[in-house]
């Protein structure tokens, strides 16, 4: 080999070890990884609360294979309950009944992803959205309201429902960054204000004659939506999924088009980057804060809506919110506070939701799994040093520190 060739075969190594790099250590990588990992620590959790497993782990030294056969029939089990509720039931004698499982899996999604952006948007203008349920909450009772008061025809009254929640939520979350402008006072603390302040105020007027509550009756609940207010089935009465989704995918083209197509999206940017200089640079900081909550908190509403007009159609109470609006904090950290990164993770989270639920009937796993699963997920990609150290992933930008062998005859023939 001449000296030329052993040049170039030197120079190729080290490129092909920083792509290798920069692939492994790619944001969407760390995610799988992390996903993967929480997989393993739900089987372990799984293997260790089932009885057959118990029972077996009493004489393993005796018979090692009765417990490892357990522990396989166990998660073996488990997971292909989660896929089935998830994905696709293999249990259906029908390709349209199989398919059900996927519709539900988007129909749990579709709220989890009008949040995450909400939550995301206001990540990337430097803003901590925890007020989800507070935006969420006022959402669904105003467009509650209009869903029950007005008889309308179908093309007036769905849209005219749709934006009252979507501006209803706007305002709450706008109001949020009003005062923070104005006032310097901390997003955090605010949102989880308003989010009590919400909770009791829709509370009192679902208990309330005349505002929120059904007639005649004493629960503190309101009366069912009209048929010209309710969300239309996507494919059908035998599906889930409704049309709140179509909206969600418009809200994340919206979403993706205004952060990184947009002068106010650059803006929004520049101000998450550095206030500071940002401030420096003629943006007015104050007003991205005003109007990155007002659209933040549009998102949280569109996911409000689609609760009270597309899910629980027969009348609503104050737990309508079901605790969306905090796990729409997970689905954007886990979609790195990006559109399309927001949009997958609230489809693995609504898969998460509805093979949770076959989990639990089919194999008796305990639905508080497949949250601690979640909650892994997200413990792991804020570290993902951790990820690194797991599965032997060099550092980002580490160079390789070996030595290399001197070209000798190279070094003689220039001198």
């Amino acid at each position: 080999m001449t000296d030329v060739e052993t040049d170039k075969k030197n120079s190729e190594a080290p490129r092909a070890n920083q792509l290798a790099s920069q692939i492994m250590n790619s944001s969407t990588v760390m995610t799988v990884l992390a996903v993967v990992i929480s997989l393993v620590v739900g089987a372990v959790l799984i293997a260790f609360t089932d009885s057959k497993v118990q029972e077996t782990a009493g004489y393993f030294f005796a018979r090692p294979a009765d417990m490892l056969a357990a522990i396989w029939d166990a998660v073996s089990g488990a997971y292909i309950a989660l896929f089935n509720g998830a994905i696709y039931n293999t249990n259906r004698d029908t390709f349209l009944a199989g398919i059900k499982s996927i519709t539900d899996t988007l129909h749990h999604a579709t709220p989890l992803i009008a949040g995450g952006l909400g939550v995301a948007l206001a990540f990337r203008a430097g803003l901590f959205n925890i007020g989800g349920r507070g935006q969420m909450l006022v959402a669904a009772g105003a467009a509650g309201w209009v869903g029950f008061s007005f008889h309308l025809p179908i093309w007036i009254h769905l849209p005219l429902a749709v934006i009252a929640g979507v501006v209803a939520g706007a305002l709450w979350g706008g109001l949020v960054g009003y005062l923070k402008a104005r006032t310097g006072a901390h997003e955090v603390i605010l949102t989880i204000m308003l989010n009590y302040v919400a909770f009791y105020l829709i509370s009192w007027m679902l208990r309330t004659p005349g505002l929120l509550q059904a007639p005649g009756t004493v629960n503190p609940e309101s009366a069912p939506m009209l048929p010209t207010a309710i969300l239309p089935p996507i494919f059908g009465e035998r599906y889930n999924l409704h049309a709140g989704f179509i909206l969600v995918i418009l809200a994340t083209v919206f979403v993706w088009w205004l952060l990184n197509r947009s002068n106010l999206g650059f803006k929004f940017r520049a101000v998450g980057e550095n206030p500071n200089a940002a401030r420096t640079a003629g943006i007015n900081v104050k007003s991205m804060y005003i109007w990155s909550m007002l659209i933040a908190g549009g998102l949280m509403g569109l996911a409000g809506v689609s609760q009270v007009l597309g899910t629980i159609t027969s009348g609503f109470s104050s737990g309508i919110d079901a605790g969306i609006g905090f796990d729409a904090i997970t689905v954007a950290l886990l979609g790195r506070s990006t559109p399309w990164g927001t949009f997958a993770a609230g489809i693995l989270f609504g898969a998460f939701k509805a093979g949770g639920y076959a989990m639990q009937a089919g194999e008796g796993i305990p639905i508080d799994i497949v949250l601690v699963v979640q909650s892994v997920i997200v413990l792991f990609i804020a570290a993902p040093p951790l990820v690194r150290s797991i599965f032997f992933i060099p550092k980002p930008g580490a160079r390789d520190k070996k030595r290399t062998t001197p070209n000798v005859s190279k070094e003689v023939a220039a001198k």
